[in-house]
């Protein structure tokens, strides 16, 4: 790996800009209309696996420590400002209407736990919220707890994770990076009376509980692949911690956590499949901890303590959707002691679970749509809350305090701002607490919302979520932006977006594909689109994509694409088997680079994703693997307009991913179309922390995609 040269245009050339082009042309300016892009230079490493031979010639691209590393990433960022230049203008209005769509001065609905009222506001002019409790009332004095916008002064990145109060409400045990990473952070413990630290700081804290005397917790630590792998016990006033618990299978995670009621204190490791919980009383924090279930490949369950009895949600392959049993809170090593509290159904899926003194919450996905039910603790027929729109999102935020007879969900939908209800168990009474303000003003009845089916390659039927302005002609002039996650069970729900209206409010048509990978359509829908089955996603999102074009909605030339992350697997597995399909491509943070980032067992999040996308090291996964990964499918042919983005922090898909992806579409695209690289060099997976500075992301992607479609007011 020597003489890492390779050809990059200096920063005097790159900076010149296309200022004085008429605006009438912009859209129509193509790669040649500006100084040729930077090229890495091709250093060629050969990898042999199972006898098939790769070479990659960008391999070089992974060590941000190299300088010339460093050097390509800051010229190919100057060659995306040089390009992007023309639309300036148009970042700014986007951007001024989005925030036109954000209430700037707000304040979160309050929540009461353990005698305070706690919310968090937002100021206008500020990055960051404001983090705020009331003793009792909400009239009492209000007390600051963090102030994040103060943390974060003169940092260029800066995330605040959240924090956990002691049961004495006391202090906090809080978590915050200044990187931008979205797997490191520093975990520190403030004492709320004198706004001061204690004193103890770790570094690598992943999670934490307080154990009952306010003065012992627990926390959970990253190794050097930032997997959460080794559980500690300490006191505040102690300088040394004691472990605890190590989870050495490298394809589980470890967690600690308490329990609503204060009963125990658990440490939960799983996997993509697998699960294993252990516990204390909470009030014992020097007691050794007990499995509750023994570990057993491909069974996961959750525990949930009743002062009464365990529930507990139990998943294995023959109940992929889970079922929930009632355990009584000793003896339940005894299988006969189980007793069934909600029974296994192939069309609906628990996804959430809340445990109240007389009654269980539960969030349930059937069809695709969110329903939620509420049980008494002792059995019965519950009480359904039902939603009238035919696509929508609703999400259970349960209530903290163990006695409430009340829950609270939050409710939206593609042109409905998202809204907090409280639901009276007893009264079956709901009351609306909070709707999302749009100062600009918003009226939900100038938009169509409509559910389309798109038919997969296999005959497998796909469900889509779109939204467009009244009055579109279905003859295919309307241009069109279509995303999809499709990974990890993780749905593509639907919700109201206040920035993707200044898409929709020009002419274009959004939709949402919700593709198998994700977990939409229940549990068997995400197994149907990981490991052997991973190209289903893609199909899919080919499918949903020729349906809106078959269907009027819009024309191939006038269609962009967006994902991240694995999201962005996904942009980069279409592209290349489908380039023709779209005018536009957003990647976002995209893994792409599957095979190498497999095969390094000393990266971040690779081993314990052997679950989700297979083993290279065995050669059917090694081979399957190989025929999708973006970065190694790359050929000689045309390829869409395509925006890649990535952080140079990033801990989830390391920066070198979209930097090698770039590379090598540069050297082999036969287009002329335009390609940007947009590194962030202060930040990681999330790009700009700040929520302004995220606005103006969002505004760049945005106004890239507008360009393209031959769009500039």
């Amino acid at each position: 790996m020597k003489h890492l040269n390779f050809l990059i245009l200096g920063a005097t050339a790159l900076l010149i800009t296309s200022c004085n082009i008429k605006e009438e042309k912009v859209t129509s300016l193509k790669q040649s209309d500006f100084p040729a892009p930077p090229m890495a230079k091709a250093v060629p490493d050969t990898f042999v696996n199972f006898g098939q031979q790769r070479i990659d010639n960008y391999y070089w691209l992974k060590d941000k420590s190299n300088p010339m590393v460093i050097d390509y990433l800051q010229a190919e960022n100057a060659y995306t400002d040089t390009v992007m230049s023309s639309t300036k203008e148009l970042q700014q209005k986007i951007y001024d209407e989005i925030v036109g769509r954000i209430k700037e001065d707000d304040e979160s609905y309050p929540s009461f736990k353990d005698g305070y009222y706690y919310y968090s506001r937002s100021e206008k002019g500020k990055q960051y919220p404001t983090y705020c409790r009331r003793k009792g009332t909400m009239e009492a004095a209000e007390e600051i707890i963090f102030d994040v916008n103060g943390m974060a002064e003169g940092k260029p990145a800066f995330i605040f994770r959240g924090y956990s109060i002691s049961p004495d409400n006391s202090k906090a045990a809080y978590f915050y990076n200044e990187t931008g990473s979205y797997a490191e952070f520093t975990m520190k413990i403030k004492d709320l009376a004198s706004g001061e630290d204690v004193g103890f700081s770790v570094d690598g804290a992943a999670s934490v509980a307080w154990a009952n005397d306010n003065k012992t917790i627990f926390y959970s630590l990253i190794d050097k692949t930032l997997r959460s792998s080794s559980i500690y016990r300490r006191k505040l006033d102690e300088t040394v911690a004691k472990p605890v618990y190590e989870e050495k299978d490298a394809r589980f995670g470890t967690y600690v956590y308490g329990d609503k009621g204060k009963q125990y204190i658990f440490i939960t490791s799983t996997s993509s499949t697998t699960s294993e919980e252990r516990y204390i009383a909470a009030d014992r924090p020097e007691d050794d901890f007990k499995v509750f279930l023994p570990r057993v490949q491909d069974v996961e369950y959750s525990v949930y303590p009743h002062r009464e009895k365990f529930f507990v949600r139990y998943k294995d392959k023959q109940h992929l959707n889970g079922m929930i049993y009632e355990m009584p809170l000793t003896g339940y090593e005894d299988k006969s002691s189980w007793k069934v509290f909600l029974p296994y159904s192939k069309d609906i899926r628990i996804e959430g679970i809340d445990i109240l003194s007389d009654y269980v919450s539960l969030e349930l996905r059937k069809n695709g749509l969110t329903e939620i039910v509420v049980m008494p603790v002792k059995g019965g027929r519950g009480q359904t809350i039902a939603f009238p729109e035919p696509v929508y999102s609703a999400s259970l935020s349960g209530n903290p305090e163990y006695e409430a007879v009340t829950i609270r969900y939050t409710y939206t939908s593609l042109n409905r701002p998202n809204t907090l209800y409280e639901y009276n168990i007893e009264t079956a009474q709901t009351v609306k607490l909070k709707e999302q303000e749009i100062p600009s003003g918003f009226n939900p009845d100038n938009y169509v919302v409509e559910r389309l089916w798109a038919t997969s390659s296999d005959s497998v039927k796909v469900p889509m979520a779109i939204v467009y302005k009244k009055g579109l002609k279905k003859d295919g002039s309307s241009p069109a932006l279509i995303y999809s996650y499709g990974s990890y069970g993780y749905s593509s729900d639907v919700y109201f977006s206040a920035s993707m209206y200044s898409l929709i409010d020009r002419g274009f048509v959004y939709a949402i594909a919700q593709i198998r990978g994700g977990s939409d359509l229940g549990e068997q829908w995400y197994e149907d689109g990981k490991l052997l089955h991973k190209k289903n996603s893609f199909t899919d999102f080919i499918a949903c994509s020729e349906q809106l074009i078959h269907s009027g909605y819009t024309a191939a030339d006038k269609l962009a694409a967006m994902g991240g992350s694995a999201g962005g697997l996904l942009m980069g597995a279409v592209t290349n088997m489908r380039p023709d399909l779209y005018r536009t491509i957003v990647a976002q943070v995209p893994f792409v680079d599957v095979v190498n980032t497999m095969l390094d067992e000393t990266l971040p999040l690779t081993t314990g994703e052997y679950e989700e996308w297979g083993n290279p090291n065995e050669e059917e996964y090694y081979s399957y693997i190989l025929s999708y990964s973006p970065y190694d499918n790359i050929t000689a042919q045309n390829y869409p307009n395509m925006l890649v983005t990535g952080g140079i922090n990033d801990s989830q898909v390391l920066f070198h991913e979209p930097a090698k992806y770039v590379a090598k579409l540069r050297s082999l695209k036969t287009d002329d179309n335009i390609l940007l690289l947009h590194m962030n060099m202060d930040s990681g997976h999330g790009g700009a922390t700040g929520r302004y500075e995220g606005i103006k992301d969002t505004a760049f992607e945005f106004a890239f995609i507008l360009n393209r479609a031959g769009l500039w007011k």
